[in-house]
């Protein structure tokens, strides 16, 4: 099986290098490192639960695309809110991604390394042949 990086390492806070890259591809499958509402400087996008879902899923779906899948790929979501409070708001905002076909998903909560409200990883299917 081969193994590929894609996306290379990203940058955090501050410019400072973050060691993972943000997605490998393992024979048929692409693993998506746990992605935030991290904009291009860095910095966490403003604002609540659900634009930070929005930033979040855009971000999921750029790395995707460098894989060549979409969200229509993705198998496994794994979903870290930072307050059970917005789990309802949350589920609103993620529903709209998946166009009646939602993948299999855990949601926890858990205190998220940096200030964000929400991380997600996801697994995505798509034979490397395609």
């Amino acid at each position: 099986m081969s193994i590929e990086r894609i996306g290379g390492i990203k940058s955090g806070s501050g410019g400072q290098a973050l060691p993972f890259c943000q997605a490998v591809r393992a024979g048929d499958f692409v693993f998506v490192s746990g992605q935030v509402a991290m904009g291009e400087d860095g910095e966490i996008v403003a604002g609540g639960i659900v634009e930070q879902t929005h930033k979040t899923m855009e971000n999921i779906i750029a790395i995707l695309a460098k894989a060549g899948c979409t969200l229509a790929d993705v198998v496994k979501a794994n979903v870290w809110l930072d307050d059970t409070r917005d789990f309802q708001a949350f589920n609103r905002a993620y529903s709209g991604y998946f166009a009646g076909n939602p993948p299999a998903r855990s949601c926890v909560r858990s205190q998220i390394m940096v200030d964000a409200k929400v991380e997600i990883d996801v697994i995505a299917y798509k034979p490397a042949h395609d």
